[in-house]
């Protein structure tokens, strides 16, 4: 025995990883939302997992969480120079000024990565998780069509990977701020940041950060919690003028969620609503934003999220480039069905048939057949070694493989497939036959 010592084998926690069965069924998901996305027109984008930290530090309000690099051997951890990136969007906006001159715009991108944040890992956070980002970048100004085809790409992809219930909040921020200062509030930007907590810490601890940070009197907090009170379709225009007074930011605000809520209206009743306790606390926003929750359990969080900002890139190029955007919080989202035992995992392999080695002799011509099976789009795997058939039948069926091949076991005896559901043994041509829709 060596006598080498022995880590430990443990994953890091925040850092999720799937048994193959699992993992099968996060990459049946991922094909799924990038065929959506493609299908309104999206193109893949793919970025570095670094960036620099003057790039990361642009817009700083998750500075703090950024992961930092630096070697082993000859670094010094206070002089990092590089960061794993926290979200998508920033470097999105380095990505766009970089290569302005490349782009045809309105740009309209989709990106599926990893990201990483150093927080504290508990029920829906990670450290180490998977977003899949939708944005549309486009020079002075992005028409506010956009504004509705987003949230209608993420209903369908939510829906087409059979989540259970959701509901996609949408309000925008020039309705809270310009509400804010019809009631006589110096920071509104202030309190769009308190108000992002409501969901965390109630109406009460909101009221008492609004008078104990921001001094505001009675009647103004009682004005703020009464506008997040506020959820339903394009009528909410209507009770939200009945609150208070506002100016033109006011006006154009709620001329703009009216008009996103009309273009929604064709979706199933409750799925999308026009929720004015959602605030989007990133200083960033400042239009259309978005907040999805799950019907059963909205004490979980949001599973997707973004919004409308006007010039992300400024800090890189000089030239107006607004955008907007949603991600889907892909992790989250598939890490709570399966705790919740909705997913419960795919077959063991992803290969349709296993091929037989009839014998050392015969291993050529099983390798043929597999090969033959396999240009015609099927997936297959061959077994590894001339073992004792029941060996190599039991290996299959342990992998949840439908269909066992078996190559001739002597010159003129045709080829077999068996149906390892229903028992079904029979000739086959390798040339042409097809395994059921079921199993394709």
């Amino acid at each position: 025995m060596s006598s080498d010592r022995i880590v430990k084998p443990a994953a890091i926690s925040g850092f999720p990883e799937w048994l193959p069965q699992i993992r099968l069924v996060e990459q049946q998901w991922l094909d799924r939302i990038r065929a959506t996305y493609e299908r309104y027109g999206f193109c893949s984008v793919e970025t570095p997992s670094v960036e620099a930290l003057e790039v990361l530090m642009a817009k700083g309000e998750t500075s703090q969480e950024v992961y930092t690099l630096n070697r082993l051997q000859g670094g010094d951890a206070n002089d990092a120079r590089l960061g794993l990136h926290f979200d998508l969007t920033v470097p999105l906006a380095r990505y766009v000024a970089q290569h302005f001159n490349d782009l045809v715009f309105p740009f309209k991108r989709y990106q599926i990565q990893r990201v990483w944040r150093g927080e504290r890992p508990q029920e829906g956070r990670f450290r180490e998780f998977t977003q899949c980002d939708i944005d549309v970048i486009n020079v002075d100004s992005v028409p506010l069509s956009f504004d509705a085809e987003l949230p209608r790409i993420i209903h369908e992809v939510l829906t087409d990977l059979s989540i259970g219930g959701f509901t996609l909040g949408i309000n925008n921020r020039k309705v809270l701020q310009g509400f804010y200062e019809g009631i006589g509030i110096g920071d509104p930007i202030g309190v769009i940041r308190i108000a992002d907590k409501l969901a965390k810490i109630g109406p009460d601890g909101v009221a008492k950060l609004l008078v104990d940070e921001l001094s505001l009197t009675d009647t103004q907090v009682k004005a703020v919690l009464d506008l997040a009170q506020v959820r339903g379709g394009a009528e909410v225009v209507d009770e939200i003028a009945r609150l208070g007074s506002g100016g033109a930011l006011l006006d154009e605000g709620l001329a703009e969620l009216s008009f996103v809520m009309r273009e929604l209206a064709d979706l199933p009743a409750g799925s999308v609503v026009a929720d004015l306790s959602i605030a989007r606390g990133l200083d960033y926003y400042t239009g259309t934003v978005y907040e999805g929750t799950l019907t059963d359990a909205p004490g979980f969080g949001s599973i997707c999220s973004g919004g409308r900002y006007d010039n992300l890139a400024g800090s890189f190029i000089r030239r107006d480039l607004p955008g907007i955007g949603m991600s889907i919080g892909l992790t989250r989202i598939f890490a709570k069905l399966v705790g919740d035992g909705t997913i419960t995992g795919g077959p063991l392999s992803p290969a349709q048939v296993l091929v037989v080695v009839p014998s050392d002799d015969r291993r050529g011509e099983a390798i043929a057949t597999a090969a033959t099976l396999r240009s015609r789009g099927i997936k297959v795997e061959t077994y590894h070694a001339a073992d004792k058939l029941k060996k190599q039948l039991t290996y299959g069926s342990r992998k949840q493989i439908p269909y066992i091949w078996f190559p001739p076991f002597e010159d003129g005896k045709p080829h077999e497939v068996k149906d390892m559901a229903s028992g079904d043994q029979r000739p086959a041509d390798p040339a042409t036959w097809t395994p059921t829709s079921a199993e394709a």
